[in-house]
């Protein structure tokens, strides 16, 4: 098995009996793993949400331990080329699930030049590198693009261009393409392909959405959360010996999507209405002016009905979306409430009260973090209703039913910023829904909101947000889920070339 060491570029990876409990935790995240992967192999790590994929890259890479970043309790081997992880970094190239985490200059060009400064690259090597880097991943600016004026997709792509650019022996992938458009996926999937075959590099990939990666890979190894490896092989042999099992478990597995149950959209009046708007980016550093992103925009939002934004990234979907929550003001035109939402304050949404809004339209950031005020997750979920005059025991009643919809009971507990990229999500979506379904918003706005999710998470937040829509809320969303798209959304806003086009998706009553 495996596409052997080529030019002697990849690394090995030996774990032998080895656990991680994350600081604070009861529980073990992994343990009794046993794994072997020999230099060029390229592995596909599968597992349901929270099983503890994250936390064995983040090993790999060698942020754990007793010197890593991440502080816990290990037990067993874990060694990459027969030496702890740790003392190999400058060989292993991580892409974390957020990219936010991993960008550290203020310039695209400056980011990707900086883990090669870290590993002594001679300095007339390194804009070359860094140039190349750049153009391998499709990223459309040049090296002095502010990092903070990057959409999600766009700090992904950097992100991923400053790894590359290491060439490192052991490459470690956390959902690479999940911010990315379809095109950008593709590219990105290309672009590894050449460089695996270029350079025998050891891969080590985490992506739910399977049938996308799996002509990539060469092998899967599945684990399970608490445990080690419960499935080991050649992808055919793995699908076909343990598919159904997998499936079962909320593995995402190659052509057996999952099937939401939801019902027809019931619509209503306009909520929202958006009228010849001129939309940018926020003022940030190193930028004179905003950016105009939008030009003439003129769409609504009515209730019972799921609105889906979609686009390449950097298209200004995000900046759409926080515009229709009024979190934003145009630079012309007007974000207007309509109908049942104008009887509660007719102004612009952008002149309502941050405690006014929150109670009429909750938002779902792109970053899950950004939301999160208390030290729990279930003091997250209690915050809002408690708010709100809702009383102890129906606020407890509903945060129980919140926690096990979205299997987070076993988190609740924990602090917000433990949990995984996927528990995040989900517990981001929750504490939007967190009022309880007499006061919850009358609009839900959502960027990303199935990002890292396993099937059964993924169809529970489906059917939350239907459920919704049933009771006459309306349900704006950004994504690149197509999935979702199909399942969810009545109206598709399609956002290109600073403009935005409205199709209503006919038909998908019936595909219910």
């Amino acid at each position: 098995m495996g596409t052997g060491n080529r030019d002697g570029h990849g690394a090995r990876v030996e774990l032998s009996g080895w656990g991680w409990r994350h600081a604070g935790r009861a529980d073990y995240a992994l343990r009794g793993v046993d794994l072997v992967i020999e230099p060029g192999e390229r592995v596909l790590l599968l597992g349901a949400s929270g099983a503890g994929k994250s936390t064995l890259l983040h090993a790999l890479a060698g942020l754990t331990g007793p010197n890593g970043a991440i502080t816990g309790e290990e037990e067993g081997r874990l060694l990459v080329d027969g030496k702890p992880a740790t003392s190999q970094r400058g060989r292993i190239g991580l892409v974390a699930q957020d990219p936010e985490s991993q960008l550290v200059m203020a310039r695209a060009g400056d980011d990707v030049a900086f883990g090669l400064e870290n590993l002594g690259v001679p300095r007339e090597q390194i804009w070359a590198r860094v140039d190349e880097a750049l153009a391998r991943v499709g990223f459309p600016y040049g090296r002095a693009h502010p990092t903070a004026a990057l959409s999600g997709g766009e700090k992904q792509r950097l992100v991923i261009a400053g790894v590359l650019a290491m060439r490192p022996r052991l490459l470690l992938l956390d959902e690479p393409t999940a911010n990315l458009d379809p095109p950008g996926a593709r590219l990105i999937r290309d672009v590894l392909a050449r460089l695996l075959a270029d350079t025998g590099a050891t891969l080590v990939l985490v992506e739910h959405r399977v049938a996308d990666v799996v002509d990539l890979v060469d092998r899967v190894v599945v684990v399970e959360p608490g445990g080690g490896v419960i499935a080991d092989g050649a992808p055919r042999t793995v699908f076909a010996r343990h598919g159904t099992a997998l499936a079962e478990r909320g593995v995402w597995v190659p052509h057996a999507d999952p099937v939401p149950c939801t019902t027809p959209a019931p619509g209503g009046p306009v909520l929202i209405e958006a009228a010849d708007c001129t939309l940018g980016t926020p003022r940030t550093p190193g930028r004179r002016r905003p950016k105009t992103v939008l030009n003439a925009v003129d769409v609504t939002v009515a209730a019972g009905t799921a609105t889906a934004l979609t686009g390449a990234n950097g298209a200004g979907k995000s900046t759409l979306l926080t515009a229709l929550a009024g979190l934003a003001k145009p630079q012309s035109g007007q974000i207007r409430p309509c109908g049942p939402l104008a009887a509660a304050d007719p102004r612009p949404l952008v002149k309502w009260p941050a405690r006014q809004l929150a109670r009429h339209v909750g938002t779902v950031f792109q970053h899950a973090e950004d939301q999160f005020v208390t030290a729990t997750v279930r003091d997250e979920l209690r915050f809002a209703p408690l708010r709100l005059g809702m009383g102890e025991a129906e606020t407890a009643a509903w945060v129980d039913e919140l926690l096990e919809r979205l299997r987070l009971t076993h988190l609740a507990d924990k602090h917000p910023y433990t949990l995984s990229g996927g528990e995040k999500r989900r517990l981001s979506v929750a504490t939007a829904l967190s009022s309880g379904p007499a006061h919850a918003p009358d609009v839900l706005v959502l960027d990303e909101p199935t990002f890292g999710q396993d099937t059964r998470t993924w169809v529970e937040l489906v059917e939350l947000l239907d459920a919704l829509r049933g009771q006459g809320r309306a349900i704006v969303l950004a994504t690149h889920d197509t999935l979702l798209l199909r399942h969810l959304a009545d109206v598709e806003l399609r956002v290109a070339d600073g403009s935005v086009t409205e199709t209503a998706r006919t038909g998908m009553e019936e595909s219910r």
